[in-house]
């Protein structure tokens, strides 16, 4: 029998209206924890607001949550976990590692510290599609010595690399990467320089919070962001997350680890389907799906055990 990983998304897979169909008291608890209507912005917007990353990070680990907690009532179970960047935290609530309120508590500070790292305008992220990881670092490396720090930020997929860092740097990279064989390079609409070395500022304010939050040992394994490594220990998990703000998100290679580990089938727990658009990139041959209401989860439930039986 193959094993079962949950896959949680991060930023970009927000969307006003999401989990309205859910009758979940997730949302309040957050409202609870945050002491904000988080629920009333999520409901009903406007977009501009949701979008906001001190916003975002929350609502998305609600969301993921919520679509969790009827994923765990219908008895599916998962032998791995793993989320993209904040959605590291939904994983981790999904381990029993953390509680909900600490995560939701935890990622609207990360995401006012992301905020604050870099003056608006400073610096930039863009996708660069159709150049391998190796050209595309030494296009980095070239960049960071001409034009300021620029970075390898989301290894999503092959062909799929996020740089981050200086706006400067960034579109420095951007015109080499082309230049080098790069078949497109789209900067995006962030408010930040995520995972790049300008983000170590937000880092060193969010490991004092993640000190004072309870971290458990994860019951079911996680794998990190930062190393694509399994981990369960808390102290590797408190680490991890504090240098995961400034550090590459090895989305490909943690894929990778989990299909090495056994996974054939990744359901991606939460709002929209962009990790389940990844795997499928990675490994045409393995079952990935997406869950973001009731009726897919009872869907997934039976296609699970017809597989059982």
């Amino acid at each position: 029998m193959g094993k079962l990983a949950f896959l949680f998304p991060g930023q970009g897979s927000q969307a006003v209206g999401m989990g309205q169909d859910l009758q979940t008291d997730v949302f309040e608890r957050a409202d609870h924890a945050l002491g904000y209507k988080l629920s009333e912005i999520i409901s009903q917007g406007p977009d501009e607001l949701l979008k906001r990353t001190e916003h975002t990070q929350p609502a998305l680990v609600a969301m993921s949550t919520a679509v969790l907690n009827i994923v765990k009532e219908e008895g599916i179970k998962a032998d791995y976990v793993a989320g993209h960047s904040l959605g590291e935290y939904s994983a981790l609530v999904a381990a029993g590692s953390m509680s909900f309120e600490d995560a939701v508590v935890a990622v609207r500070n990360r995401g006012l510290f992301m905020e604050e790292a870099v003056p608006s305008g400073q610096g930039a992220m863009a996708a660069v599609l159709g150049l391998d990881r190796g050209a595309l670092e030494d296009i980095c490396h070239a960049a960071s010595e001409n034009a300021g720090s620029v970075q390898l930020a989301n290894l999503n997929c092959p062909g799929q690399i996020v740089i981050s860092g200086e706006a400067k740097a960034v579109e420095e990279a951007g015109i080499q990467a082309k230049q080098a064989g790069a078949k497109r390079v789209l900067p995006l609409q962030v408010s930040g320089p995520f995972h790049s070395l300008l983000m170590k500022p937000a880092a060193e304010k969010l490991g004092p919070v993640l000190q004072q939050i309870t971290i458990n040992d994860a019951m079911v394994p996680v794998v990190a962001n930062v190393s694509a490594q399994v981990v369960t220990d808390a102290s590797v998990i408190r680490t991890n997350l504090v240098e995961q703000v400034y550090s590459p998100v090895l989305w490909e290679d943690t894929i990778q680890t989990l299909l090495e580990l056994g996974v054939d089938t990744f359901v991606e727990v939460g709002s929209g389907n962009v990790l389940t658009g990844l795997v499928r990139k990675i490994n045409r041959n393995v079952k990935a799906v997406s869950v973001s209401n009731r009726e897919d989860v009872l869907k997934l439930k039976e296609t699970l055990e017809g597989v059982t039986e």
